[in-house]
């Protein structure tokens, strides 16, 4: 992997010299550490779980999406799927991709994808619910749901 800054938004065209194709258009680099390695030295499977929520946070920031304070949603992680399809082993660089998918009435999928040494060794699906401060589902804004749409591709369903 070419050197690339950790914990940075990288944008659809950064992702495609590195050879990540479309449809990611936004990812985020870092390096395995020692903490993550079960005792076969392999990057432990809750792991990715942080990774993907690391993500999540950049991904919101960067997309302007008010996840904190008295009048945002609540974004509730209601189901996850992850897919491990090679290892990752100690000092591996990676980058975590993500993007909207499908977009319902209060809830959204999203997708995951772990890159590392130019293949792909990860994938996962995540259900986002939106909530009010008191628990009740919170409808999708239309400016959110326009937002998804036009950098992501998400869809209706």
């Amino acid at each position: 992997m070419k050197t690339i800054p950790y914990h940075t938004a990288l944008d659809a065209g950064t992702l495609r010299a590195l050879g990540i194709p479309e449809p990611w258009g936004f990812g985020v680099a870092d390096r395995t550490r020692f903490a993550e390695l079960d005792p076969l030295g392999h990057v432990n499977n809750t792991s990715y779980l942080g990774w993907f929520e690391n993500f999540r946070i950049q991904y919101m920031k960067a997309y302007g999406i008010a996840y904190v304070g008295d009048d945002a949603a609540q974004l509730v992680l209601r189901q996850v799927q992850v897919d491990y399809l090679r290892e990752m082993k100690l000092d591996e660089d990676y980058i975590v991709t993500g993007r909207a998918s499908k977009l319902r009435t209060s809830s959204f999928k999203m997708d995951y994808a772990v890159w590392a040494g130019g293949s792909l060794r990860t994938t996962s699906h995540a259900i986002i619910v939106l909530l009010n401060s008191d628990g009740t589902k919170r409808p999708i804004s239309p400016a959110l749901r326009a937002l998804l749409k036009e950098k992501d591709g998400a869809e209706d369903i």
